[in-house]
């Protein structure tokens, strides 16, 4: 699943899940089949969580957990075992770790336009000068405001756009081959070298769920 808000874009492979504090708006899209299971959460219950959207691993138990966990009455007893089961879950999303599948958005309308073409088109090629024509800015203040803006270079945001596509289409079912053409890529091997280096595994063993979690570079890091 994609997840936006005004702030970025996060993407949960099958493996993962998304924590969204209360009151965050956002708009959900899934590619492919798949089976969604959602717990809310009272904010008094959770104050240890984070107050912006976070992509995080899902353990075994985790996950058995918050499947049984959907199957309670709304009005479950909360000093029974449904109750004991929810601080189970509870204690366990206490040291989630980070999983930062995550895409800044600018909010410099020049350079959301720009942005917003390299999502819908991140087989998109052309330079940043190239593209600084069509956005009507100096490609030097589009590189000042991609770091001003999303904590990224340009060269880092645009691979972690081609990730999350890549991402979206795998998990969709398309073949490797077709994404990495798609993605403007030359070749197979090429693309599977660039997702190897990024997530630490193949993209066939990356949706296998039983893989250590790469890291794309957050605000302020770089790779």
């Amino acid at each position: 699943m994609t997840i936006t808000t005004p702030d970025g874009i996060w993407v949960t492979p099958p493996h993962l899940a998304l924590w969204v504090p209360a009151m965050t708006l956002h708009h959900v899209r899934a590619y492919g089949r798949l089976s969604l299971k959602t717990l809310y959460i009272l904010p008094g219950a959770a104050p240890h969580m984070p107050s912006s959207c976070r992509v995080v691993p899902v353990s075994p138990l985790l996950r058995e957990l918050i499947i049984h966990a959907c199957t309670f009455p709304r009005d479950y007893d909360p000093h029974g075992p449904d109750g004991r089961i929810m601080a189970v879950i509870l204690d366990q999303m206490r040291v989630l770790p980070k999983a930062s599948l995550y895409l800044p958005m600018p909010r410099d309308p020049r350079l959301s336009g720009l942005c917003r073409h390299l999502l819908d088109d991140p087989g998109d090629r052309r330079t940043l000068p190239e593209l600084a024509l069509s956005a009507g800015a100096a490609d030097r203040t589009l590189l000042r405001l991609f770091l001003k803006e999303t904590g990224l270079t340009f060269r880092i945001w645009r691979r972690q756009a081609t990730l999350l596509a890549a991402l979206r289409k795998l998990a969709a079912g398309e073949p490797v081959t077709a994404v990495a053409l798609d993605l403007g890529y030359e070749s197979q091997s090429a693309f599977i070298a660039m997702f190897r280096r990024a997530l630490g595994v193949t993209p066939g063993r990356y949706f296998t769920g039983n893989v250590e979690q790469g890291t794309f570079a957050t605000p302020g890091e770089t790779l």
